[in-house]
This record gives structure tokens, sequence and C-alpha cells, in this order.
């Protein structure tokens, strides 16, 4: 299973029925007249925050249904902060003329909220997460038709595709595994490793480039040292004083353009000599 495949069966699920909320959240009827109560009542964030407080259950309850339906790598911790998101939202958004109550009317909105952050997660586009959810349809009519697993060849057939816009879609849509880098490798669950320790960092040098960059830097510091005062200078004030061309110029009381073929005159001899150092 990809990393958020069941987007697509959250989504045709039915819209989740009235529930009463676990102890001590308010009953249905409870839940509305808390809220007139709430609302009618004198604003303050002691108010609102006891109201809140007061329905957590229903959020973890939804979670908790969802749950399910979801891979084992996403936090539902991370999806309860959501949710009680869309729980302010629906306190501040319920309008109870419009007929529902207000656990059916928050379980809605905490849903949607946390069906968004799974959106928002997901690492496939919308596109090509359409393309998965009917190539997953394909198979299963296919197979159902003809009572045992389709081949590639019959499924691409049965979706009007060539075989090479059967593979294409293939690496469109193949699945991904999500590891968490804090969890213990398989193999060093005795001594308590996790797998960050074991992932190469690629902003890090081994410790061949870093003796290759040291030597590089020191034969480049000793032909500097052997090259005329002019030049010397020239790539003193432009690499690390960072001044334009236009600027040394002014110093030395020379054209811009003699600067710049200084510079290049510099620049050319130096990538002549660290070639030829390199490959003695």
């Amino acid at each position: 299973m990809s990393a958020l495949a069941v987007l697509s069966d959250l989504d045709s699920q039915p819209p989740l029925k009235e529930m009463p909320a676990p102890a001590p959240a308010p009953t249905t009827v409870r839940a509305t007249q808390a809220w007139r109560a709430y609302r009618n009542g004198p604003a303050s964030a002691d108010s609102e925050d006891e109201f809140l407080k007061a329905h957590l259950p229903l959020v973890r309850s939804v979670i908790e249904r969802m749950k399910a339906s979801l891979p084992p790598h996403i936090d539902t911790e991370e999806l309860y902060s959501v949710g009680v998101l869309g729980l302010v939202h629906a306190s501040r958004g319920f309008r109870p003329d419009q007929g529902s109550s207000f656990t059916t009317y928050a379980t809605t909105r905490i849903r949607g909220a946390v069906l968004d952050e799974l959106r928002r997660m997901d690492w496939m586009p919308r596109r090509s997460r359409t393309k998965a959810k009917q190539l997953k349809e394909a198979i299963g009519q296919l197979e159902q038709r003809l009572g045992r697993i389709a081949t590639e060849a019959e499924v691409a057939e049965a979706m009007s595709l060539t075989a090479e816009e059967y593979a294409d879609l293939l690496d469109e849509v193949r699945p991904i595994s999500c590891v968490e880098l804090d969890a213990p490798s398989a193999e060093d669950e005795v001594d308590g490793s996790t797998l960050h320790e074991l992932v190469a960092d690629l902003s890090q040098g081994t410790a061949y480039d870093e003796v290759e960059r040291r030597e590089v830097i020191e034969i480049m510091s000793n032909r500097i040292q052997q090259m005329p005062d002019m030049q010397r200078k020239v790539l003193a004030f432009y690499y690390y004083e960072e001044m334009r061309l236009a600027e040394i110029a002014e110093i030395f009381g020379v054209t811009e353009s003699r600067i710049c073929q200084i510079h290049s005159q510099a620049i050319f001899s130096l990538r002549a000599y660290l070639k030829s150092a390199l490959e003695r």
C-alpha cells in the first residue's frame, strides 16, 4: 500500500452517522444545547475552552474510526491536533437553524480537516491518484470476471492501453514504502541503533573527499603564492573582499577591461596548473 492510498477509500465512504461521543462528551441533544449556551452566553476565551474540552472525545472518536484505514506510519497524534482545529472551526461555524445537530456538524468538519491534512501529506499528485484508483478498479473488475489473477496484458487491454502506456502507468502509480528513521533497525534492535544512523548523509563528504579537498587547497595556495603580484591582488580583492571588477580597476588606476584580462589569465593559469598537478 502506498503512503496514502487509502484516501480514495476514505473519500468514498458514506458520511459518518451521528454518534454519541464517549463520556464525558455531551450527547447529541445536549451538545446542541451546550453550543447555544456557549454562543448566547458572555463571550470569553474561558467559555470557548470549556466548550471545546467537553467535545475533545468526539475528535478522538472520529480519529479512531479513520485509523483502521490508515497505514501504520501515519502519526494519529498529529491527526488528532488537526481534528481539534476542525472542532474549533465547527464551534464557530455551526448554525442550528440549518437542521443538523452540533455533533453531526462537528463530526463532518473534523473528518474533513483530517482528510485535508492527509491530502497535504500525500506524495502523489491528484491526477496520479485518480489513475491509481482507475487501475485498481479495472484490475478488480477483470479478476472478478475471469475468476483468477489477471495478467498485465489483459489489464492493459481492458484499459485500452498499449504495453508501453501500461508500463508508464505502473511507473507513475507505483507504491512507496515509508519508514521511521527513529525506529530501530531490524538487525540492531538489541543495541538500540536507529535507521538514521545507517542512512548516509549526502551533505557530509567522505574521508577520501576531505583528503582530496585539502590537497587541492594546498596545491592552489602554493600556486597563488608563485603568481605575479598583480594577479594575486586581483584574485584577493575579487574573491575574498568580494569587490566588483570596476572597484578593483579604480584602485589600480586601470580600466575594468584590463582587470578582467588579468583575472581571466590568473584563472586559466590556475586551472592548467591544477589539472597538471592532479594528473601527475
